[in-house]
């Protein structure tokens, strides 16, 4: 991985983040509560892997044992 890639992931985190405050917000309006949170879940699991694996990348670059390319 290179760091170029690795920062469009941290976007593609952030905008997920966002995307399910976005859904949780709105379906708010329409929905109970309940049905709200389960409809952001998946989302926002994502958004909660892609950071857990950026994460382990980045403490395994500062380690040495994975370096993230130039």
């Amino acid at each position: 991985m290179d760091k170029a890639g690795f920062v469009k992931l941290s976007f593609v985190a952030f905008g997920l983040i966002l995307v399910s405050f976005v859904i949780l917000g709105f379906s708010r309006l329409v929905l109970p509560y309940r049905t709200a949170r389960v409809l952001a879940a998946p989302t926002t699991l994502a958004a909660f892997g892609l950071i857990c694996y950026l994460l382990v990348r980045a403490t395994l670059s500062k380690l040495g044992i994975a370096t993230i390319r130039e």
